[in-house]
């Protein structure tokens, strides 16, 4: 029965995203694209904006070009920089602070998936100030129209320059859960591949294998349309030829430019057709271990692939067609084992590990419960798994 009202509860979501007029974040791209921000800004009417990053990125001096040229411009701007990975409840309180301290009127998200997600948040509890962060957990608790929000992305996978989702972390339950609404989607995606060429390779391997797990969860997930397969088979072949490159030849600006698109389309695959139990799992482990997002998914994803057996050998078989490695004799079984065996390729080739250390068995109870909290009725997989079977596969991920 539970099965049955899941696939119910699913294929009603699937029709009212088919009636609801989703945008994409329009696009600005190409080398120097950041420095094209401030006239955004000022044929907006605004001259009072918050940045939302983290440490890492204002060490680096990566958001020194963007900063200059706002300064030129007139326009004031606001930096806050204590995003942690995962960003958590707190981090969002303290850059709405900052927000309403400085009378700031937009905001920029510059970095990976926190600081978007962390810029998200605050742009919530703007739309909806007497809701608090866990009250707008799950779809469509926002409702509002949020500030002028102007995504810039320093990695290539988390895709978030255009979902409708934050994802936060609350320490004190080790929950991390999403707030989905369409009214998170940012008002502009800027993909600056200059301000991606000194990624450290791990963060590319891992980020981009983060953006394969979107494009992979949403292609097999059964809440497809036309537009999501056709963005997750763009994603899947643009990661196919350029991740190794962009892992290995960090400056290649090629392969950097080509790996924020693929993360682009991924992101417009999965916030319409959803991703999957390898999200579920990963999003534990992030809350109560703090472990980096595109790692966990990146390890998690080929055990979760050939644990859907026979259920997701279609559209598997169709994805290693799309990029090159089967043979016409291959039955869809046979081209579906070498996708799944393609993925632990890369993870090898780029030092990814097979497993994760420091699972504590005692962990486990309430990292399933909230996994299967999050997956199960929304996401639309291929087999609905339960207790059990992820019993099973945290064993198989445990180091």
């Amino acid at each position: 029965m539970r099965v049955l009202f899941y696939r119910v509860y699913q294929a009603i979501m699937r029709l009212v995203a088919g009636i609801v007029k989703w945008k994409n974040a329009p696009l600005i791209e190409g080398e120097n694209s950041i420095l094209k921000i401030p006239a955004l800004i000022m044929e907006a009417g605004y001259n009072r904006v918050l940045l939302v990053t983290d440490k890492g990125i204002t060490s680096l001096g990566l958001t020194a070009p963007l900063l200059a040229e706002l300064k030129k411009a007139g326009i004031t701007c606001i930096v806050y920089d204590e995003t942690v990975p995962n960003p958590t409840i707190d981090n969002i309180e303290d850059a709405l602070k900052m927000y309403k301290l400085h009378n700031c009127q937009a905001i920029i998200a510059f970095g990976g998936g926190s600081p978007m997600d962390c810029a998200k948040g605050v742009g919530a509890r703007l739309a909806q100030p007497n809701k608090t962060i866990p009250q707008m957990r799950g779809l469509l608790k926002v409702m509002k129209k949020i500030p002028m929000l102007i995504a810039v992305p320093t990695t290539a996978g988390t895709g978030s320059e255009t979902t409708i989702a934050a994802v936060i972390s609350d320490p004190r339950t080790h929950e991390k859960y999403a707030i989905n609404d369409f009214h998170l989607v940012p008002t502009y995606a800027v993909l600056d591949p200059l301000i991606t060429v000194n990624l450290p390779p791990h963060i590319t391997a891992t980020t981009g294998m983060d953006a394969l797990t979107h494009a992979v969860e949403a292609y097999v997930g059964r809440s497809n349309t036309k537009e999501t397969r056709l963005a997750a088979r763009k994603a899947v072949k643009l990661i196919h030829e350029n991740l190794n490159t962009a892992y290995s030849e960090g400056g290649n600006l090629t392969a950097r430019s080509n790996m924020l698109k693929a993360a682009f389309y991924a992101g417009i695959a999965f916030t319409k057709a959803y991703v999957g139990y390898v999200h579920a799992i990963a999003h534990t482990l992030g809350g109560y271990y703090r472990v980096p997002h595109g790692l966990a998914n990146a390890v998690i994803l080929p055990y979760v692939m050939e644990y859907y057996g026979d259920t997701a050998h279609q559209p598997l078989s169709e994805l290693a067609d799309l990029i090159g490695i089967t043979m016409e004799s291959d039955t869809k079984a046979a081209k579906a084992h070498k996708f799944i065996a393609w993925i632990r390729d890369m993870n090898i080739r780029m030092n990814i590990p097979a497993k994760l250390e420091g699972i504590q068995e005692t962990d486990l109870p309430g990292m399933i419960h909230n996994a299967l909290k999050e997956a199960n009725p929304l996401y639309p997989v291929p087999k609905i798994l339960f207790t059990e079977d992820l019993q099973k596969l945290y064993a198989m991920i445990r180091s």
